[in-house]
């Protein structure tokens, strides 16, 4: 069996690069895990009540796809303005067209401090280690006028078991089964 006792150091092959429709493919199954695994009602219920006024504001950092600022769109309404941050142009060319998209790194975010009423992270923050996760917190913090909601994985034996049997009959894509796999380890 895999040592949970240690956070895995190894890198996820989407980080990495893989050919833009491997990415695609990898980038659905992660919108599955987002609808069914990912805790949306969670996520809901976390930056909903932040998100009030005329014109609230969001940015999800590390959004990929952009999966979930477009489900806080379809729930708020028009009024909200999301923008979601990624790594890779690639990922947010899958954006849809109603979430404002921005190439960036998150430890050189172009947004000044305070810039939106709710900011989130999902599934992210297990690419970074703890040094590295605190100096994101406080970046991300820092942007946030209301609200940080942050939603990731938790390193344990149960979770990795069930991936190891499900993820390759869930995932359309083999880089999803390695990455996932890798995640729960991170």
């Amino acid at each position: 069996m895999v040592d949970l006792s240690r956070r895995a150091t190894d890198p996820e092959l989407l980080d990495e690069g893989v050919p833009e429709h491997e990415a695609a493919r990898s980038l659905g199954d992660l919108r599955f895990v987002n609808r069914w695994l990912g805790g949306r009602r969670s996520l809901l219920a976390a930056t909903l009540p932040h998100l009030g006024g005329s014109r609230p504001t969001l940015l999800d950092v590390g959004c990929g796809s952009a999966d979930l600022p477009q489900l806080l769109l379809r729930t708020v309404g028009a009024r909200l303005l999301a923008v979601g941050v990624d790594l890779k142009l690639a990922h947010l060319r899958q954006a849809p067209a109603d979430v404002k998209r921005v190439v960036a790194d998150v430890r050189r975010l172009p947004f000044v401090p305070r810039s939106f009423d709710v900011v989130t992270a999902s599934l992210f923050l297990h690419h970074f280690d703890g040094g590295e996760v605190a100096e994101v917190l406080r970046t991300l913090y820092g942007l946030a006028r209301r609200a940080l909601v942050v939603n990731d994985l938790r390193r344990a034996r149960v979770p990795y078991a069930f991936g190891r049997a499900t993820f390759p009959w869930l995932f359309r894509s083999r880089v999803s089964v390695q990455d996932g796999l890798i995640s729960i380890r991170r």
